[in-house]
């Protein structure tokens, strides 16, 4: 399947790994890349010299393209935007505000960036800014969310810009692929079906939660904070819930409770103080895979549905 975003990235597949912070590090970046799509290492607020070996060992297992993600809100944006720069990454995307400042920098270093938005509004400002595509994320995907549904907000940033548009949210077979090419897409991006991957390096109690996942099992805690997050719902999940309706957890106790929750999650497997991220497609992943096959068979699927 060939699209302007397998032109831009040089990669096989229209396929794009996501960021996810925590999860996405060298090991499943460079099998996600080697089965021919787009592997990232999340940048999140990890130290630059972790992030530098990071990218180092991702070079070292794949010869193909990789990228990035920056989180945009996090105290060391700076740094890592000029290492992305340093170490010759070649795609970097973008969450949690705009990289205007970082724009001018990363082109003339001939580095594709791609943000995600949440909203026409913030397309059409990444297009005017130089964003060689963007990622138009809906509602179901997992972490930090917007309120738009992928379904109705794809085709709206398709009909709003010119460069070409990438599908986040709810995807995790050749179906949600397909789907998103028949709104105007030209590539997806996908998170929660990696996490079920053999490559994946997250907890084994993190994977568990996945595969037993049914469609009702996930949750959005933190909307009071000003930043709502997707989870698989856990008893920890259901607390802070149950404090945000009730008023019994005011957004600073939230806050202190969720301060390091992502790490305990993906690290330790700690369902009583851990926030595991994950999207509302979860009760589609039923089986750990390789990271070669579920890419194949997603672009499969969606070739034959779309009779490409």
């Amino acid at each position: 399947m060939k699209t302007r975003i397998t032109e831009l990235l040089g990669c096989e597949y229209p396929i794009i790994q996501g960021g996810m912070a925590w999860v996405a590090e060298h090991t499943l970046a460079s099998a996600v890349s080697n089965a021919g799509g787009i592997g990232l290492i999340a940048g999140g607020s990890a130290p630059i010299d972790y992030l530098r070996e990071q990218i180092r060992l991702c070079k070292e297992k794949t010869d193909k393209p990789f990228g990035v993600n920056i989180m945009l809100m996090s105290p060391n944006a700076d740094d890592l935007a000029q290492l992305c720069i340093d170490e010759g990454v070649k795609v970097i995307t973008t969450g949690a505000g705009n990289p205007g400042k970082y724009m001018a920098a990363w082109k003339e270093a001939g580095i594709k960036v791609m943000p995600v938005v949440p909203s026409v509004a913030l397309a059409k400002r990444m297009e005017k800014s130089g964003a060689d595509a963007v990622i138009a994320e809906g509602t179901e995907s997992g972490g930090h969310i917007g309120e738009n549904t992928t379904m109705c907000l794809v085709p709206q940033v398709v009909d709003a810009v010119e460069i070409p548009v990438i599908a986040a949210g709810g995807i995790a077979d050749g179906r949600g692929m397909a789907a998103s090419f028949m709104l105007g897409a030209e590539g997806v991006q996908i998170g929660t079906r990696f996490l079920a991957s053999e490559e994946c390096q997250i907890h084994p109690t993190f994977k568990d939660l996945v595969i037993k996942a049914k469609d009702t099992d996930n949750i959005v805690t933190g909307r009071y904070t000003g930043h709502p997050c997707r989870n698989i719902k856990t008893k920890f999940a259901k607390k802070l819930a149950t404090g945000e309706k009730e008023g019994t957890l005011s957004p600073e106790e939230f806050e202190q409770l969720t301060v390091g929750a992502l790490r305990r999650a993906v690290v330790d497997g700690d369902v009583d103080s851990g926030s595991f991220l994950c999207g509302a497609i979860s009760g589609m992943v039923n089986e750990i895979k390789t990271c070669a096959d579920i890419v194949k068979e997603i672009n499969d699927g969606a070739e034959k549905l779309l009779k490409i």
